[in-house]
Protein backbone atom coordinates (compact mmCIF):
# COMPACT_ATOMS: atom_id res chain seq x y z
CA UNK A 1 0.00 0.00 0.00
CA UNK A 2 2.83 2.39 0.84
CA UNK A 3 4.48 1.74 -2.52
CA UNK A 4 1.18 2.40 -4.33
CA UNK A 5 0.68 5.62 -2.36
CA UNK A 6 4.22 6.73 -3.20
CA UNK A 7 3.73 5.98 -6.90
CA UNK A 8 0.45 7.89 -6.97
CA UNK A 9 1.87 10.84 -5.06
CA UNK A 10 4.88 10.97 -7.39
CA UNK A 11 2.53 11.76 -10.26
CA UNK A 12 1.22 14.83 -8.48
CA UNK A 13 4.10 15.96 -6.21
CA UNK A 14 7.44 17.09 -7.55
CA UNK A 15 10.92 16.41 -6.17
CA UNK A 16 10.82 19.66 -4.19
CA UNK A 17 7.72 18.50 -2.29
CA UNK A 18 5.38 20.92 -4.07
CA UNK A 19 2.58 20.06 -6.45
CA UNK A 20 3.62 19.57 -10.06
CA UNK A 21 1.44 20.59 -13.02
CA UNK A 22 -0.73 17.48 -12.69
CA UNK A 23 -1.19 18.08 -8.98
CA UNK A 24 -2.16 21.70 -9.61
CA UNK A 25 -4.68 20.68 -12.25
CA UNK A 26 -6.16 18.15 -9.83
CA UNK A 27 -6.37 20.81 -7.12
CA UNK A 28 -8.08 23.23 -9.52
CA UNK A 29 -10.63 20.51 -10.34
CA UNK A 30 -11.23 19.93 -6.62
CA UNK A 31 -11.74 23.68 -6.11
CA UNK A 32 -14.35 23.76 -8.90
CA UNK A 33 -16.16 20.78 -7.39
CA UNK A 34 -16.14 22.39 -3.94
CA UNK A 35 -17.47 25.63 -5.46
CA UNK A 36 -20.36 23.78 -7.08
CA UNK A 37 -21.15 21.92 -3.86
CA UNK A 38 -20.99 25.15 -1.83
CA UNK A 39 -23.34 26.88 -4.28
CA UNK A 40 -25.86 24.03 -4.15
CA UNK A 41 -25.73 23.88 -0.34
CA UNK A 42 -26.19 27.66 -0.13
CA UNK A 43 -29.14 27.55 -2.54
CA UNK A 44 -30.74 24.78 -0.50
CA UNK A 45 -30.27 26.71 2.73
CA UNK A 46 -31.80 29.87 1.22
CA UNK A 47 -34.81 27.94 -0.13
CA UNK A 48 -35.42 26.29 3.26
CA UNK A 49 -35.09 29.63 5.05
CA UNK A 50 -37.71 31.37 2.90
CA UNK A 51 -40.00 28.32 2.82
CA UNK A 52 -40.37 28.66 6.59
CA UNK A 53 -41.76 32.20 6.31
CA UNK A 54 -45.32 31.00 6.94
CA UNK A 55 -44.40 29.17 10.14
CA UNK A 56 -42.53 32.07 11.74
CA UNK A 57 -43.79 35.19 13.49
CA UNK A 58 -42.24 37.47 10.92
CA UNK A 59 -43.95 36.43 7.73
CA UNK A 60 -42.70 37.67 4.34
CA UNK A 61 -44.90 38.17 1.31
CA UNK A 62 -44.38 35.35 -1.18
CA UNK A 63 -43.35 37.54 -4.11
CA UNK A 64 -40.91 39.54 -2.00
CA UNK A 65 -39.37 36.39 -0.56
CA UNK A 66 -38.92 34.95 -4.06
CA UNK A 67 -37.20 38.14 -5.16
CA UNK A 68 -34.89 38.21 -2.14
CA UNK A 69 -34.05 34.54 -2.60
CA UNK A 70 -32.99 35.12 -6.22
CA UNK A 71 -30.85 38.14 -5.25
CA UNK A 72 -29.14 36.27 -2.40
CA UNK A 73 -28.41 33.30 -4.66
CA UNK A 74 -26.87 35.61 -7.25
CA UNK A 75 -24.66 37.36 -4.68
CA UNK A 76 -23.47 34.08 -3.15
CA UNK A 77 -22.74 32.60 -6.58
CA UNK A 78 -20.54 35.52 -7.64
CA UNK A 79 -18.84 35.65 -4.23
CA UNK A 80 -17.94 31.94 -4.34
CA UNK A 81 -16.72 32.29 -7.92
CA UNK A 82 -14.46 35.15 -6.84
CA UNK A 83 -13.02 33.15 -3.91
CA UNK A 84 -12.46 30.15 -6.17
CA UNK A 85 -10.69 32.18 -8.85
CA UNK A 86 -8.43 33.81 -6.22
CA UNK A 87 -7.51 30.37 -4.83
CA UNK A 88 -6.70 29.08 -8.32
CA UNK A 89 -4.52 32.09 -9.13
CA UNK A 90 -2.65 31.64 -5.86
CA UNK A 91 -2.07 27.99 -6.68
CA UNK A 92 -0.26 28.94 -9.88
CA UNK A 93 1.87 31.44 -7.99
CA UNK A 94 0.38 34.61 -9.42
CA UNK A 95 0.72 37.73 -7.22
CA UNK A 96 -2.87 38.31 -6.12
CA UNK A 97 -2.17 41.57 -4.32
CA UNK A 98 -0.55 43.17 -7.34
CA UNK A 99 -3.33 41.92 -9.61
CA UNK A 100 -5.98 43.43 -7.33
CA UNK A 101 -4.04 46.71 -7.16
CA UNK A 102 -3.66 46.76 -10.93
CA UNK A 103 -7.34 45.96 -11.31
CA UNK A 104 -8.14 48.93 -9.08
CA UNK A 105 -6.08 51.27 -11.24
CA UNK A 106 -7.44 49.70 -14.40
CA UNK A 107 -10.94 50.02 -12.99
CA UNK A 108 -10.52 53.77 -12.89
CA UNK A 109 -9.38 53.73 -16.49
CA UNK A 110 -12.29 51.66 -17.78
CA UNK A 111 -14.80 53.19 -15.38
CA UNK A 112 -15.86 55.74 -17.95
CA UNK A 113 -16.65 52.95 -20.37
CA UNK A 114 -18.61 50.97 -17.77
CA UNK A 115 -20.99 53.75 -16.76
CA UNK A 116 -23.99 51.82 -18.10
CA UNK A 117 -23.00 48.78 -16.03
CA UNK A 118 -22.71 50.89 -12.87
CA UNK A 119 -26.04 52.54 -13.70
CA UNK A 120 -27.71 49.13 -14.08
CA UNK A 121 -26.39 47.94 -10.71
CA UNK A 122 -27.34 51.12 -8.82
CA UNK A 123 -30.82 51.15 -10.39
CA UNK A 124 -31.23 47.48 -9.48
CA UNK A 125 -30.53 48.22 -5.84
CA UNK A 126 -33.07 51.05 -5.83
CA UNK A 127 -35.69 48.79 -7.47
CA UNK A 128 -35.22 46.28 -4.66
CA UNK A 129 -34.94 48.85 -1.87
CA UNK A 130 -38.06 50.77 -2.95
CA UNK A 131 -39.98 47.55 -3.74
CA UNK A 132 -41.09 48.87 -7.13
CA UNK A 133 -42.00 45.35 -8.26
CA UNK A 134 -41.37 41.75 -7.27
CA UNK A 135 -41.03 38.37 -8.95
CA UNK A 136 -44.47 37.35 -10.22
CA UNK A 137 -45.77 40.90 -10.68
CA UNK A 138 -47.30 41.95 -13.99
CA UNK A 139 -45.62 45.16 -15.12
CA UNK A 140 -45.29 47.46 -18.13
CA UNK A 141 -42.04 49.28 -18.82
CA UNK A 142 -40.25 50.64 -21.86
CA UNK A 143 -42.63 49.12 -24.39
CA UNK A 144 -42.52 45.68 -22.73
CA UNK A 145 -45.16 44.06 -20.57
CA UNK A 146 -45.42 40.70 -18.85
CA UNK A 147 -44.71 38.80 -15.66
CA UNK A 148 -41.47 39.49 -13.81
CA UNK A 149 -39.62 36.19 -13.92
CA UNK A 150 -36.34 37.27 -12.33
CA UNK A 151 -34.80 40.38 -10.81
CA UNK A 152 -31.03 40.55 -10.84
CA UNK A 153 -28.56 43.18 -9.73
CA UNK A 154 -28.02 44.18 -13.37
CA UNK A 155 -31.04 42.96 -15.36
CA UNK A 156 -34.75 42.19 -15.04
CA UNK A 157 -36.34 39.30 -16.95
CA UNK A 158 -39.93 39.84 -18.10
CA UNK A 159 -41.93 36.96 -19.57
CA UNK A 160 -44.60 38.15 -22.02
CA UNK A 161 -47.92 36.32 -22.32
CA UNK A 162 -46.86 35.23 -25.81
CA UNK A 163 -43.94 33.35 -24.23
CA UNK A 164 -41.20 35.80 -25.22
CA UNK A 165 -38.57 36.53 -22.58
CA UNK A 166 -37.52 40.19 -22.43
CA UNK A 167 -34.17 40.81 -20.73
CA UNK A 168 -34.11 44.49 -19.75
CA UNK A 169 -31.07 46.23 -18.18
CA UNK A 170 -32.14 47.87 -14.93
CA UNK A 171 -30.66 51.17 -16.08
CA UNK A 172 -33.21 51.31 -18.92
CA UNK A 173 -36.14 50.95 -16.52
CA UNK A 174 -37.31 54.49 -15.84
CA UNK A 175 -41.11 54.32 -15.66
CA UNK A 176 -42.83 51.18 -14.36
CA UNK A 177 -46.56 50.46 -14.33
CA UNK A 178 -47.27 47.71 -11.82
CA UNK A 179 -50.58 45.99 -12.53
CA UNK A 180 -50.35 43.58 -9.60
CA UNK A 181 -50.69 46.01 -6.72
CA UNK A 182 -54.19 46.74 -5.46
CA UNK A 183 -57.54 46.06 -7.11
CA UNK A 184 -57.86 45.94 -10.89
CA UNK A 185 -60.72 47.23 -13.03
CA UNK A 186 -62.90 44.92 -15.11
CA UNK A 187 -64.90 46.93 -17.63
CA UNK A 188 -67.47 45.48 -20.04
CA UNK A 189 -69.36 47.52 -22.64
CA UNK A 190 -72.29 45.86 -24.37
CA UNK A 191 -74.53 47.25 -27.12
CA UNK A 192 -78.25 46.85 -27.58
CA UNK A 193 -80.31 47.87 -30.58
CA UNK A 194 -81.97 51.29 -30.58
CA UNK A 195 -85.36 49.57 -30.84
CA UNK A 196 -84.88 47.73 -27.49
CA UNK A 197 -86.23 48.86 -24.10
CA UNK A 198 -83.27 50.54 -22.34
CA UNK A 199 -84.81 50.42 -18.87
CA UNK A 200 -85.53 46.71 -19.21
CA UNK A 201 -81.92 46.05 -20.26
CA UNK A 202 -80.57 48.06 -17.30
CA UNK A 203 -82.75 46.11 -14.85
CA UNK A 204 -81.47 42.82 -16.28
CA UNK A 205 -77.85 44.01 -15.97
CA UNK A 206 -78.42 45.14 -12.39
CA UNK A 207 -79.90 41.78 -11.33
CA UNK A 208 -77.21 39.86 -13.17
CA UNK A 209 -74.48 41.94 -11.50
CA UNK A 210 -75.74 40.91 -8.07
CA UNK A 211 -75.62 37.23 -9.07
CA UNK A 212 -72.12 37.52 -10.51
CA UNK A 213 -70.91 39.26 -7.34
CA UNK A 214 -72.15 36.37 -5.19
CA UNK A 215 -70.86 33.64 -7.52
CA UNK A 216 -67.35 34.96 -8.26
CA UNK A 217 -64.89 35.31 -5.37
CA UNK A 218 -62.39 37.07 -7.64
CA UNK A 219 -64.51 40.22 -7.53
CA UNK A 220 -63.62 42.71 -4.78
CA UNK A 221 -66.27 45.35 -5.52
CA UNK A 222 -69.29 45.48 -7.82
CA UNK A 223 -70.16 44.85 -10.58
CA UNK A 224 -71.93 48.19 -10.95
CA UNK A 225 -74.05 49.20 -13.91
CA UNK A 226 -72.87 52.54 -15.33
CA UNK A 227 -75.88 53.05 -17.60
CA UNK A 228 -75.74 54.33 -21.18
CA UNK A 229 -72.08 55.12 -21.93
CA UNK A 230 -72.24 55.80 -25.66
CA UNK A 231 -74.57 56.21 -28.62
CA UNK A 232 -73.01 54.10 -31.35
CA UNK A 233 -73.70 53.67 -35.04
CA UNK A 234 -75.64 50.45 -34.55
CA UNK A 235 -77.00 50.75 -31.02
CA UNK A 236 -76.79 51.99 -27.44
CA UNK A 237 -73.73 51.08 -25.39
CA UNK A 238 -74.26 50.03 -21.77
CA UNK A 239 -71.34 49.78 -19.32
CA UNK A 240 -70.70 47.47 -16.37
CA UNK A 241 -67.62 47.88 -14.15
CA UNK A 242 -66.15 45.86 -11.27
CA UNK A 243 -62.99 45.74 -9.16
CA UNK A 244 -61.14 42.44 -9.00
CA UNK A 245 -58.14 40.84 -7.40
CA UNK A 246 -54.82 41.44 -9.21
CA UNK A 247 -54.46 39.58 -12.52
CA UNK A 248 -58.09 38.40 -12.41
CA UNK A 249 -59.70 41.27 -14.35
CA UNK A 250 -59.59 39.48 -17.71
CA UNK A 251 -61.26 36.29 -16.49
CA UNK A 252 -63.97 38.36 -14.78
CA UNK A 253 -64.59 40.34 -17.98
CA UNK A 254 -64.93 37.13 -19.99
CA UNK A 255 -67.45 35.70 -17.53
CA UNK A 256 -69.45 38.94 -17.48
CA UNK A 257 -69.68 39.08 -21.29
CA UNK A 258 -70.80 35.45 -21.50
CA UNK A 259 -73.50 35.78 -18.86
CA UNK A 260 -74.78 39.10 -20.24
CA UNK A 261 -75.17 37.51 -23.67
CA UNK A 262 -77.09 34.55 -22.23
CA UNK A 263 -79.42 36.79 -20.18
CA UNK A 264 -80.11 39.09 -23.12
CA UNK A 265 -80.93 36.06 -25.28
CA UNK A 266 -83.40 34.81 -22.66
CA UNK A 267 -85.07 38.23 -22.47
CA UNK A 268 -85.14 38.61 -26.26
CA UNK A 269 -82.94 41.71 -26.22
CA UNK A 270 -81.03 42.02 -29.47
CA UNK A 271 -77.33 42.81 -29.52
CA UNK A 272 -76.97 44.74 -32.81
CA UNK A 273 -74.60 44.02 -35.63
CA UNK A 274 -73.62 46.12 -38.65
CA UNK A 275 -76.27 46.19 -41.34
CA UNK A 276 -76.07 47.27 -44.95
CA UNK A 277 -79.05 48.46 -46.99
CA UNK A 278 -78.71 47.96 -50.76
CA UNK A 279 -80.85 50.09 -53.06
CA UNK A 280 -81.07 49.07 -56.75
CA UNK A 281 -80.46 51.95 -59.15
CA UNK A 282 -83.16 50.86 -61.64
CA UNK A 283 -85.84 50.80 -58.96
CA UNK A 284 -84.83 54.27 -57.81
CA UNK A 285 -85.13 55.61 -61.35
CA UNK A 286 -88.54 53.96 -61.88
CA UNK A 287 -89.92 55.30 -58.59
CA UNK A 288 -88.79 58.81 -59.50
CA UNK A 289 -90.44 58.57 -62.95
CA UNK A 290 -93.72 57.29 -61.49
CA UNK A 291 -93.83 60.14 -59.07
Amino acid sequence: MQEIAKSVSSHFIGTSGELNIYGKILKVAVIFVLMKIAIKVSYSFIDKFFNRRYSTRFKIEERKSNTLAIILKSIIKYLLYFVGVVAILKEFGLPIESIIATAGIGGLAIGFGAQSLVKDIITGFFILFEDQYSVGDYIKTGGFDGLVEEIGIRITKIRAFSGELHIVPNGNIQTVTNLSRGSMRALVNVEIAYEEDVDKALIILSELSKQISMDNDKIVEGPNVLGVTNLGETGLQLGVVAKTKPMEQWSVEREMRKRIKLEFDKAGIEIPYPRRVIVEKDKVNKSSLNS
